[in-house]
């Protein structure tokens, strides 16, 4: 065996021991993103628009402190606090879905205090008739009107501790028992003995909790707070006691809430998803390539395997997106076989050996791998940069997938075939033809009938987006709150309509899942997760619902991701067209594969709008995705044209166009196949969340394999006219 052969093989086996060492376990060294655990995102903004200026200085640091004190005497395992941002803090609690709970205590201010209550019967008939003097306020505790004094006796900055008690004189009802420090005891003891007889009430964040007398001084610096509590309500108050006031209220600019089962279903979904796709791609290449399709199918297998290992090493968060990314990534990792084998196929035409057919089929085809990932490479970048959470999770699996597709396309599958030529053990190809002859279509002398085909499309699609304004967009972009619920038995979506018109919510959209009549997804730009769930109970008694998933989008949070997403279409764009630029040296076919990409990206966009999807910030994924895929299959094809013109130079640009657009038909078809193979089962098998994403994928993929032909190539022609009558 050559010595070079067995450097790689060693190298290659080294890989896949690392591998294997990163990857294994997987829970251990990967961790599950919050949509496929459950689990709550917050952001929340520290709003300091009250405060004097000095207090404005650390508030934000002030709030985290507080903030993550709270969090972690709640008990959530592996939580996440950090400040975003001028005035944010993002708050990530795995696998706590009890959303009303957690924001109760996240974002209560807990601004304790001790208020006397006014036993002058004059004032109080006063202030009952609504007339409450000045310096007072009227208050109710446990269905009774109190009079207190609005200036505060003593505040929580003594407190030193508070825990739960259960107090035996009321059966066992579970209290907050406080106790006060340093110069608190001193004040607490006075007050109580100069009010004997009176009553003292303790107020938390304006609301009364008790209003007792005093029947003798208390000189230990110890009260109670009784409140008709529940063990959890109790403990809650205790903590937010115990970890001191916010220096600030607090404001949820996002809310994502998945619940257990959503996370289980999507863990389910994707991996069918992801394991149906591999079956079809494995099934095609053998089907269509023989034992090289075989030799393509071992380095996908592998190619996974260093997706996880990538994963592995870096500890990174395994979203649904992601899970998306690795589907997408087994598609793409066969596109640069595919062109591999369709090159060698091109080589044994011209009579060569199958030792020289490969080693020009993978020369040959190196170039234009090489450039199509580059340019997938740009716009995972971009989406990286600007996008947040699960879509960061896609751009970090997607880069890993290409670099690792890259590797085994190029390295692994020629150290195999080597391999195989060194033994003797592979004697002769057997390919199937998806063309059985080289095409001789003037696609060109046609480009016109294409345009106007696109236009239409165009037309339609915008008059769709016009017609839908802003129901066009999800709440990412829009603003105000998506919810999702399953219920044990399925309800006419008349009786949802109905019962959320008893809240005064009539025009809230409501629509059942089709896939399952039991689940029910409302979008209403109002905060009502509450209110809709306490009208649920109450309209559907005996029919028990579960919390699938709760977004809320803030308007502020809402334009800053409508911007980031406008940023990342931009910069992906300018990147691809600045690299392709670069690599063809001539503008023209950068102004055509960009102006390629728009037609694909627009008209994606139009398509979904026309099938009642929303514009989320999954979709603008997907139409990162299809940008980035789409440049490949045209940089196909200009390889070809750069190939011809160094060879072909009496021929007309027009000609060698439509020459290397006849000699890549079948690969520029197969590619796109191979591909919409894993998108169609994610499609049909991922589930409600990708379904909108893989939709977009299937008619992107399918609209950029037209495009690749009739648009991009057409357009490098029209742009060198231009630029020739320029000069």
């Amino acid at each position: 065996m050559h010595k070079n052969l067995l450097y790689r093989i060693l190298l290659i086996a080294g890989v896949v021991l690392v591998s294997v060492f990163l990857a294994f376990p997987l829970q251990k060294r990967i961790n599950l993103g919050l949509d496929l655990q459950g689990g709550m995102y917050l952001i929340l903004r520290v709003d300091t628009s009250k405060l004097a200026e000095k207090a404005k200085i650390d508030a934000v640091e002030r709030a985290l402190e507080i903030i993550r004190n709270r969090i972690d005497q709640f008990g959530v395992k592996e939580p996440l606090v950090q400040i975003q941002g001028e005035d944010q803090i993002v708050v990530q609690l795995p696998g706590l879905t009890d959303r009303t709970r957690a924001l109760d205590l996240i974002g209560r201010t807990a601004l304790l205090e001790f208020k006397l209550v006014s036993g002058d019967t004059k004032l109080i008939a006063d202030a009952l008739a609504g007339n409450v003097p000045e310096g007072y306020e009227l208050k109710e505790v446990e269905k009774e009107k109190v009079l207190l004094f609005q200036a505060a006796e003593l505040t929580g900055d003594y407190l030193e501790t508070a825990d739960v008690q259960f107090d035996q004189s009321s059966f066992g009802q579970p209290v907050v028992s406080m106790k006060l420090k340093g110069e608190g005891i001193k004040k607490f003891s006075e007050l109580t003995k100069n009010n004997v007889g009176n009553r003292l009430a303790i107020v938390l964040d304006g609301r009364v909790y008790s209003a007792p007398r005093i029947n003798e001084p208390i000189p230990s610096g110890e009260a109670v707070i009784t409140g008709r509590f529940t063990p959890d309500e109790a403990k809650d108050l205790a903590i937010v006691l115990r970890s001191g006031a916010l220096p600030a209220p607090l404001v949820v600019e996002e809310e994502r809430t998945v619940g257990p089962l959503l996370g289980q279903d999507s863990i389910r979904k994707g991996v069918a998803a992801c394991v149906v796709g591999l079956s079809l791609v494995f099934l095609f290449m053998v089907y269509y390539y023989g034992a090289v399709g075989f030799v393509a199918n071992i380095a996908l297998i592998f190619n996974i395997l260093l997706i996880l290992a990538g994963m592995g090493l870096f500890h990174g968060t395994l979203t649904l997106p992601g899970i998306a990314g690795i589907i997408l990534t087994i598609g793409m990792a066969v596109d640069a076989n595919v062109l591999i084998n369709e090159r060698m196929r091109d080589e044994l035409k011209t009579g060569k050996t199958i030792r020289a057919a490969v080693a020009n089929g993978y020369d040959k085809a190196f170039s234009a791998i090489f450039d199509s990932n580059v340019t997938t490479l740009i716009a995972a970048f971009f989406l990286f940069q600007f996008g947040t959470g699960p879509i960061r999770g896609f751009a970090v699996t997607l880069t890993i997938g290409l670099l690792a597709s890259m590797f085994t396309s190029i390295v692994v599958t020629r150290v195999i075939f080597d391999f195989l030529l060194s033994k003797n053990k592979l004697k002769s190809f057997k390919f199937k033809a998806f063309i059985k002859k080289e095409t001789t279509f003037d696609f060109i002398g046609k480009r016109r009938i294409f345009y106007v085909l696109s236009g239409i499309i165009f037309i339609i699609g915008m008059v769709a987006v016009a017609t839908r304004g802003s129901q066009a967009y999800g709440v990412e972009f829009s603003g105000g709150q998506l919810q999702e619920y399953i219920f044990e038995k399925s309800v006419p979506i008349e009786s949802f309509r109905s019962s959320l018109k008893n809240i005064g919510l009539g025009e809230t959209m409501v629509q059942q899942v089709r896939e399952n009549p039991r689940q029910v997804i409302i979008r209403g730009s109002q905060d009502s997760a509450d209110a809709i769930q306490a009208e649920f109970k109450k309209s559907f008694p005996g029919n028990k619902f579960e919390v699938l998933r709760i977004e809320k989008i803030g308007p502020t949070i809402g334009r800053e991701l409508k911007k980031k997403a406008v940023f990342a279409m931009v910069f992906s764009l300018l990147g691809i067209l600045v690299y392709v630029a670069i690599r063809f040296k001539h503008m023209d076919f950068s102004i055509g594969g960009v102006f390629a990409l728009l037609h694909d990206v627009i008209l994606t966009g139009g398509f979904l709008v026309l099938m009642n999807r929303q514009i989320d910030l999954l979709t603008v994924t997907a139409l990162l995705t299809i940008a980035g895929y789409s440049i490949n299959d045209t940089i196909v094809i200009y390889d070809r044209v750069r190939e011809l013109m160094r060879t072909k130079y009496k021929m007309t640009l027009k000609d060698i166009i439509n020459l290397s657009l006849n000699q890549t038909l079948s690969r520029t078809i197969l590619t796109s196949f191979s591909t919409l193979l894993v998108v169609v089962s994610m499609y049909v098998l991922g589930g409600e969340i990708l379904n909108s994403f893989a939709l977009a994928l299937l008619f992107g993929f399918i609209i950029g394999c037209y495009s690749t032909i009739f648009i991009a190539s057409p357009i490098v022609l029209a742009c060198r006219s231009l630029l020739k009558q320029a000069r």
